[in-house]
């Protein structure tokens, strides 16, 4: 292992050779000690401390853990971090300031962050979500957390208050704390943007419970910290369209009369935290600095003796989970893609070979008609390009007992970027994608390359087209958008000579997708969703598979039944014979060749839509599909349970039938050329002998390694690459993108785990500000995840022993017949383990999802002890009986207040689920009420908008009636009355598109809160390392005026915030103002019906 000597020196760095050249950034996190002596901080992923003089740093943690988020204690003897050490998840730890042993403080599996010590140092102050008092009316939710204090010594967590509060920070005599709230779920790290989900400051006074604002305006206002003398606030904000700085003002006064103490440009301030002598400290372009307000910062000069290796090699065996893998002509090769990397399987025997090794990406393999080349793209040299490889010894039948691979680029005098390359059935040419937006040829043989289609077909930017080459080698079947109706997708065939038409064989305003060529060239099935029942959202309807027929000869033939079949097939071969004794008399003493030439396709044009046949029986969840040489079976993969099975259809009998649950996820169905065998692409490939239906697993061993430090370095240039090509508005909001991307780049010498790196890609993206975009890390949970109860719970008063039922959450383990609990009981051990006053009970509960749990209950009434058993449920099926719950008391509280004159319904997100239950409330249940309240708060998008517009916005024109008795208005199927909207600072994407339609088409009033401007729609990109993904917001949104959605806020027409005392007690401020408004909408006559 090399180590390298660190040193922060007091010039910043600018590019990546002078980070390489020792000045150790990425220095996250730092809070000053309280005597303002020390300053502790992260790097990767373990805590340092280092004095505020500078010098060498000293580190605390040495665990493989990622340690994060340091915390002193009053008296500067403790620190308490983050760790998610011992496959708990991440809990809180505390340790010796001069570093030792770390004592774990909380078990539960949730995430903890700790902000601060109580004053008297006796608990840490963290947030977390377990569980709302049972009397809020708080949207339940985990995001909205709540703020703890846990004993140093450990025990269990008391709630302090359930406002939802991060960077909490208590007050000198300990009585209040300031803190900076929690209103929506926009990236962390995102910068300039002003609107009303940024951040605001604001002080809970723990002696009367009320809470009060500090810092308020539409941009960032972060990290708030008490001077000494308690009269002033300094804090982080992001003001008139600079960088976020260091501010301060009086802790009265107007917000307006905040000023700057730094004045940094082109990176933010980040991790303000203050000692008691009033030093200040915080985080600047990967450094540390120290201010006296005052004066002017000062940067520490650090040197970290770190073991992060130049290089972190890492060896990993796949045994599942490849990605795009095709099938050699002969059937007995596999050739895949796993982590980036090719690799090629016997499909008889698990010999496996690896073809490339690079850490950038090599994808989309293709075999040639012999299998002994391999074509497939890869970006390795900065660009995607095709490559070609070959078996070099003539002796070596196949890839994977290859010794000598021969590898080159297949064209090298075009600098386009070339994907996804697929081999002509005949061998003599290579289709793919040119330039992300053409299908293009290249011939083997002569070298020249001709488009098939041209950029006007194309939508998107991904590079990604949906085509199949026919079997004479002569046409393309493709999916594509055509008349710029997108999302939505047509067939097409299109010529394989260039510069010929696409002719659009499916015309329909749906999704027609996934196109296959079939019966030799005959006829084309593909997907569609025309008969299925179709999602609201505009995708994940049910699908079927269809097919389209070239010539009315196979057109008739698939429509013979079994015996008709029999009977015609038997004509044929009775008049074929002596046409083929003739034949063999020409053969007579010529050497048979080994390859068969393909018919050439006959496509019938005339009336070809009407030969367009639903093959399945019904729709559903439709994966991939696929008909066998014979033409008589089809096999497809359908979801109707869990995971996708493997099912087939007669196409003569018209017969169905489960071949056999696989509980796969998506597979794609491949045949060999002989069509003796189909093989089923997915998580676990299986191959299946089609005469007699019989399936074995197609097992492999791929082994992989690799560099990380050079992974990270590529997958940092695919975010740049295709953040920069594909971000929905050219200028990406006037962002020198290539400057910005290579300033964040000196980083990456210092990163040496996921988790900074998705924080790094996160602080890069968040400098376009825009919605829909940062890095996540898919981190691996607690392997033992803690258990719900279904159950309000809380500490009896004076902290006596046991557990006091609030209440039995509806649905939950306890909502049933057999069930003698009641609220007011007492639970007083579980497991036989009784509960002590003060003591941490979720270490019971760990690793209990679905597991029995027997809880020794005391009776509220009689005091007699009894054993109630149930199973532990998850915390996110206790949320969604918890959302159940709060939609009733919702729409009881609008009963309530309307005296039953108004309906409410809740849209949790813009999906079809959402849509359906709305529609059955609104034109069931709440049919003959005057108005109907839309609730949307909370809601993370979709696509919706359309739906709830066309649906809100009913005119009466009729009246049905039987002999003067009223029988039902028209339209029947969309709402023709009074309607509001209440929204909300946390609705995002289609939640913000659904308010501005809303309020444009002038259906109705809204209530609430500012809806921020986020509408776009993103592609969210895995990257090669499955654990990390990033957002691209990819679709704009532009209005007649010529202006886009994004960051163009949604004004409400009545502007309520919700009331955080009123809330706890299960009083909803914004539902009682929509009902007000309403109600007196109707009364005034804004309303009126036919």
């Amino acid at each position: 292992m090399k180590k390298v000597l660190w040193t922060a020196t007091l010039s910043l760095c600018s590019t990546l050779a002078v980070a390489q050249e020792g000045s150790p950034l990425w220095l996250r996190y730092p809070t000053i000690s309280p005597d303002g002596k020390e300053v502790a901080f992260t790097y990767g992923g373990d805590i340092y401390k280092v004095s505020v003089a500078g010098g060498a740093a000293t580190r605390l943690t040495t665990h493989k853990a990622y340690d994060n988020h340091p915390i002193w204690s009053p008296d500067g003897r403790q620190i308490a971090f983050t760790s998610d050490r011992n496959n708990a998840g991440t809990n809180i730890y505390i340790m010796p300031a001069t570093g030792g042993v770390a004592r774990q403080l909380t078990t539960h599996s949730s995430t903890e962050t700790p902000y601060t010590f109580t004053r008297d140092g006796k608990q840490v102050v963290f947030k977390a979500h377990y569980q709302d008092p049972h009397t809020s009316a708080r949207f339940p939710m985990s995001p909205l957390t709540e703020v703890y204090a846990v004993p140093v010594e450990g025990g269990r967590p008391m709630r302090l208050v359930d406002t939802p509060a991060e960077e909490i920070i208590f007050s000198a005599d300990g009585k209040r704390f300031m803190y900076q709230n929690i209103k929506g779920f926009e990236d962390e790290w995102r910068k300039k943007h002003v609107s009303s989900v940024t951040k605001d400051i604001l002080e809970y006074d723990m002696t009367t419970g009320k809470h009060r604002f500090i810092v308020e305006h539409d941009g960032e206002d972060r990290d708030p910290v008490y001077s000494p003398d308690g009269k002033k606030v300094y804090f982080i904000s992001q003001r008139n369209g600079g960088d976020l700085n260091v501010y301060e003002k009086e802790i009265d006064a107007d917000p307006k009369t905040a000023k700057a103490l730094t004045h940094f440009k082109d990176e933010p301030v980040r991790f303000l935290s203050m000692s008691d002598g009033g030093v200040l400290c915080f985080s600047y372009a990967g450094e540390i600095y120290t201010l006296v307000p005052g004066s002017t910062p000062q940067k520490l000069s650090v040197s970290i003796h770190s073991d992060i290796e130049t290089s972190q090699m890492t060896y990993q065996t796949f045994t599942k989970g490849f990605s795009e893998a095709t099938v050699s002509p002969d059937g007995k090769q596999i050739a895949f893609a796993v982590r980036g990397d090719i690799f090629v399987t016997a499909t008889d025997y698990n010999t496996t070979k690896r073809i490339t090794n690079t850490p950038q990406a090599e994808s989309s393999p293709t075999f040639s008609s012999d299998g002994r080349t391999l074509v497939f793209a890869s970006d390795k040299d900065g660009r995607w390009d095709l490559y070609k490889v070959t078996i070099a010894d003539k002796s070596e039948s196949n890839f994977p007992n290859a010794t000598i691979l021969k590898e080159e680029r297949l064209i090298k005098d075009n600098k386009e970027e070339k994907m996804h390359p697929v081999f002509s059935p005949d061998g003599k040419e290579i289709a793919f994608v040119l330039g992300r937006t053409r299908l293009a040829v290249y011939n083997l043989k002569s070298g020249a390359i001709r488009t098939i289609t041209e950029p006007k077909d194309q939508h998107g930017l991904t590079g990604y087209m949906d085509f199949e080459w026919s079997p004479d080698s002569k046409w393309f079947v493709i999916s594509y958008v055509a008349r710029d109706h997108a999302p939505y997708s047509d067939i097409g065939i299109v010529s394989a000579e260039g510069g010929k038409p696409i002719h659009n064989i499916t015309n329909t305003g749906y999704f027609d997708t996934n196109p296959r060529w079939a019966l030799d060239g005959n006829a084309i099935i593909f997907a569609s969703e025309r008969f299925g029942m179709r999602n609201h959202a505009s995708w994940g309807s049910q699908s079927d598979v269809m097919a389209i027929f070239l010539n009315r000869k196979a057109y008739d033939e698939y429509r013979m039944n079994e015996e008709e079949y029999e009977l015609y097939s038997a004509q044929n071969k009775k008049a074929e014979k002596p046409e083929e004794k003739k034949d063999d008399k020409k053969k007579t003493g010529k050497k048979k060749t080994e390859e068969v030439k393909s018919k050439d396709i006959v496509i019938e044009w005339d009336n070809i839509e009407d030969r367009i046949v639903r093959l399945t029986p019904n729709a559903s969840e439709l994966g991939d599909a696929i008909i066998t040489k014979d033409g008589k079976t089809l096999y497809y993969m359908v979801s109707f349970e869990d995971g996708y099975d493997l099912w087939s259809h007669d196409l003569r009998k018209r017969s169905t039938k489960l071949i056999k649950k696989l509980n796969q996820g998506f597979a794609r169905l491949r045949m060999d050329k002989d069509g003796k065998h189909i093989f089923i692409l997915s998580n676990s490939p299986q191959k299946m002998t089609v005469q007699g239906e019989a399936l074995k697993p197609i097992t492999y061993r791929a082994e992989w390694s690799t560099d990380l430090t050079k992974e990270r370095e590529y997958l940092y240039s695919v975010v740049k690459l295709e953040e920069g090509l594909r971000f929905y508005e050219e200028s990406m909001h006037g962002v020198d993108w290539e400057a910005l991307t290579k300033r964040y780049a000196k980083y990456l010498p210092h990163i040496s785990n996921n988790y900074d790196f998705a924080e790094l890609l996160s602080e890069l993206l968040g400098e376009l500000n825009v919605s829909h975009t940062g890095s996540r890390y898919r981190a691996p949970g607690a392997l033992k995840r803690t258990a719900e109860l279904g159950l309000f719970i809380s500490t009896p008063k004076g902290n006596k022993d046991g557990l006091v039922i609030d209440e039995i959450i509806s649905g939950g383990p306890f909502d049933k017949a057999i069930n003698k609990v009641q609220p007011g009981d007492m639970i007083v051990a579980i497991d036989g383990t009784d509960i002590k006053a003060g003591m941490d009970y979720f270490p019971l509960l760990n690793g209990k999802i679905g597991q029995p749990i027997a809880l020794t209950i005391r009776s509220a009434k009689g005091g007699q002890l009894f054993t109630q058993s149930l199973k532990g449920i998850s915390s996110g099926a206790q949320e969604d009986l918890l959302y159940k719950r709060w939609v009733k008391q919702r729409a009881a509280e609008v009963d309530k207040l309307s005296n039953g004159r108004l309906g409410y319904v809740h849209i949790p997100s813009m999906g079809d689920p959402s849509f359906r239950t709305m529609y059955s409330e609104v034109m069931g249940r709440y049919y003959d009420r005057e108005g109907i309240v839309i609730d949307i708060r909370y809601n993370g998008g979709g696509r919706l908008h359309e739906d709830i517009e066309v649906f809100f916005t009913g005119k009466k024109y009729l009246q049905q009636s039987i002999r003067g008795k009223d029988y039902c208005e028209m339209p029947s199927r969309r709402w023709n009355h009074a309607s509001i909207m209440v929204t909300c600072e946390a609705d995002y994407s289609n939640a913000h598109g659904t308010p501005w339609v809303y309020q444009k088409m002038k259906i109705g009033k809204i209530v609430g809160m500012p809806v921020p401007g986020t509408m776009t729609s993103v592609n969210w990109v895995t990257l090669q390392d499955p654990s990390l993904l990033f957002g691209i917001p990819a679709v704009g949104y532009r209005t007649e005026e010529g202006y886009y959605l994004e960051n163009i806020q949604v004004e409400p027409d009545v502007k309520v915030s919700l009331d955080h005392d009123k809330l706890l007690r299960g009083e909803d401020t914004q539902m009682e103002a929509a009902v007000r408004t309403l109600l007196g909408d109707i009364k005034a006559g804004l309303w009126k019906s036919f």
